[in-house]
């Protein structure tokens, strides 16, 4: 299997496949009474386990200060955005089926920033990614509406 491959498939496919189980204990753990607070300090705490198992497996351990700050903002932003989801599944009983599209627009907001603030504008074809992104808007309504 080429390396691009095996890429696609460790940081697509995989954390796809992940991501999408996240959604289904989010809305449980929602069911099972969990607050936001102590909702977010479990995640953190399930986070700092699986930093502490690569630290041990050494599967990179190089780190500097500004990759710390960018990090605790990673943590900052989606600990925020996990927190609005859990809070419009149990607070306002917004279907998860509908929910998970909605906020998966994410890879539109990604897309359009790596162009720009990476230049990945460069290596890409701009029609296609164009074509994709309508598609995925237009998925996203569509499963909205539902």
């Amino acid at each position: 299997m080429p390396p691009s491959w095996k890429g696609l498939l460790v940081g697509g496919v995989l954390p796809a496949l992940l991501f999408g189980a996240t959604g289904i204990l989010q809305k449980a753990a929602g069911r099972a009474g969990a607050g936001v607070g102590p909702y977010l300090l479990c995640i953190g705490a399930g986070v700092v386990l699986v930093g502490v198992a690569f630290v041990i497996a050494r599967v990179d351990n190089a780190s500097t200060w500004r990759a710390g700050l960018l990090a605790g903002g990673v943590g900052a932003s989606w600990g925020l955005g996990m927190a609005l989801v859990l809070l419009a599944l149990t607070r306002f009983g917004a279907p998860l089926s509908k929910l998970a599209p909605l906020y998966n627009l994410n890879t539109l907001v990604v897309v359009a920033l790596a162009l720009v603030v990476f230049a990945e504008w460069r290596d890409v074809q701009l029609a296609k990614l164009l074509a994709g992104a309508v598609l995925v808007v237009l998925g996203g309504i569509l499963v909205a509406t539902a």
